[in-house]
């Protein structure tokens, strides 16, 4: 049985693996995405991560179709209880922003998407520096005061301001940020490491990656000479055929050889080893695509490979 991780200072246990949600009502139908949701809980996992803007930048898209999908799923199953649920506010173009009234217009209307009466985890999904953070955190405050929302979480954050934010919280005794979704994996590390990691640690936020995969670069499949048909393709080609690319790659397929596993799965493995990350987030289209994702449960690599994989990514 895989070990269910903390998530920062809340009581929100969660799977190693997050799985993303931007794939559903995109590139995964309804059938597909409710397949990969059965195959990902049936395996253990227990934690959603989605945004209310999943997927707006699809042509005939408005933004809320993940969640749509999501609480749709989540009623035929009637698992609520089960599951750790985490969306987004602010980049919505009909909720744009942190605004006290946007926040509280986003969270009713993510609920209502969802079908459900509380959010477990609620992040601000970018900053506004338009707005202070004693507002944010105020209307935050309120939303988990009101049983709304369980836990809240930063992402796309200076940290500068994500320290302001704590230290109001810690001052005026509201809720506090439990948890960072970082822009970070093996071939981008400065989006994280550094300031901002050390804010988090210092905080005891838990960190939970996004681009986790480089964008697919990081399951091998994106080597010279070869072409992959993705929506996402031309991100993930971006780190094909650089020094720093084809040095971590070769790192992975080193490891994956001697270990007997994917890829894919050793790069999560070393992101889940990293200081303060509780769960890497990863998404699948299909459920051929989940079991190199499941297995980063019960991948431990050892110290000489996370620091052949570290050396790799320098």
């Amino acid at each position: 049985m895989t070990s269910l991780r903390t998530l920062g200072s809340s009581d929100l246990e969660v799977f190693p693996l997050a799985l993303g949600g931007n794939v559903f009502g995109w590139t995964a139908d309804r059938a597909a995405s409710f397949a990969v949701l059965d195959a990902y809980t049936a395996a253990g996992g227990n934690f959603i991560d989605t945004a209310d803007a999943y997927s707006v930048w699809v042509e005939g898209n408005k933004g809320g179709e993940s969640e749509t999908v999501i609480g749709e799923w989540l009623a035929e199953r009637g698992n609520r209880s089960d599951v750790v649920i985490a969306t987004k506010v602010g980049a919505l173009p009909e909720y744009k922003g942190l605004s006290a009234s946007t926040i509280k217009g986003a969270a009713d209307a993510s609920l209502k998407r969802l079908g459900t009466d509380y959010i477990d985890l609620y992040y601000t999904h970018y900053d506004d520096p338009s707005v202070p953070v004693e507002e944010i955190i105020g209307t935050l405050d309120e939303l988990v005061r009101a049983g709304k929302v369980r836990a809240v979480a930063a992402s796309n954050i200076t940290p500068e301001r994500l320290q302001e934010s704590l230290d109001f919280s810690d001052r005026e005794g509201l809720a506090r940020y439990v948890a960072l979704q970082p822009h970070y994996n093996l071939v981008s590390r400065d989006t994280y490491e550094g300031p901002l990691q050390e804010v988090a640690s210092r905080s005891g936020l838990a960190a939970v990656p996004y681009y986790a995969l480089a964008s697919g670069f990081l399951t091998g499949k994106y080597r010279p000479g070869t072409r992959v048909e993705s929506a996402r393709s031309g991100n993930a080609a971006a780190y094909a055929g650089t020094e720093r690319g084809d040095r971590v790659i070769a790192a992975l397929d080193e490891i994956a050889t001697a270990r007997g596993a994917q890829v894919a799965t050793v790069a999560l493995a070393w992101l889940a080893a990293r200081p303060t990350v509780a769960a890497p987030i990863a998404s699948a289209r299909t459920v051929e695509q989940l079991p190199a994702l499941l297995a980063v449960a019960d991948l431990e690599l050892t110290e000489t490979e996370l620091a052949a994989l570290t050396a790799a990514s320098a």
